[in-house]
């Protein structure tokens, strides 16, 4: 089970908000939307909602929060008038389908977008935006089977080129623990919290980063 960041009775108001955030972006201030979605990231917006700041997941507008992203990545405020619509644009949907997924999977925003771009969840507007919730998370999480086969921890652990057996002696876990987790023959997300910080101090990451996406 994935440790979310806030209650499951914000994520209404926090999925309305990042829609509302990418649609004034997009379609008012004409903004790219992988590039505002970069914006949104590195303003530190976007890690906020990952540990849930209230501010950002109860207390601040859709365009509230673009404006405080475009602010902070061009040193300006927006000057776009947010429109009123009869109608959900398909922006919104990907705001709101990103914000019920990286709740979903406490993964952290930037490295959801390395696998799942603003485009890829634009072509999945047309079947999925009436379809139950569930299906995006599926559709989803088939894209990041394709583009990172691997486990989170094995893919860090080669990353920072330590070998299984290392990583279990510095960490005082064992060696088989290592290799279960990186065959998904031992869930990560059930670990005790001690064991993942053990692992995590010795890769240099944070324990989110080793969490793996529920398949539910």
């Amino acid at each position: 089970m994935a440790m979310r960041a806030y209650k499951e009775s914000y994520l209404r108001h926090a999925a309305m908000s990042l829609g509302s955030m990418l649609d004034y972006a997009v379609n008012d201030c004409e903004i790219p939307g992988g590039l505002f979605l970069h914006m949104f990231v590195t303003s530190g917006i976007a890690e906020m909602f990952e540990r849930g700041n209230p501010k950002v997941v109860a207390g601040m507008s859709g365009v509230e929060l673009a404006a405080a992203a475009i602010e902070k990545a061009t040193g300006r405020m927006p000057a776009a008038e947010p429109q009123e619509r009869d109608y959900r644009m398909p922006e919104y949907w990907v705001g709101w389908a990103l914000a019920q997924y990286q709740w979903h999977t406490a993964m952290k925003f930037a490295a959801i977008l390395r696998f799942l771009t603003f485009d890829d969840i634009m072509r999945m507007y047309p079947t999925l935006h009436e379809a139950d919730i569930t299906k995006f998370y599926m559709t989803a999480e088939n894209i990041r089977s394709r583009e990172f086969p691997q486990t989170n921890l094995k893919r860090i652990r080669e990353a920072a080129g330590l070998s299984q057996s290392y990583l279990a002696v510095e960490a005082g876990v064992s060696l088989r623990s290592v290799q279960m987790y990186e065959q998904r023959n031992k869930d990560i997300n059930k670990a005790q919290a001690l064991t993942l910080a053990k692992i995590a101090r010795v890769l240099g990451c944070d324990v989110e980063d080793l969490l793996e996406p529920d398949a539910a």
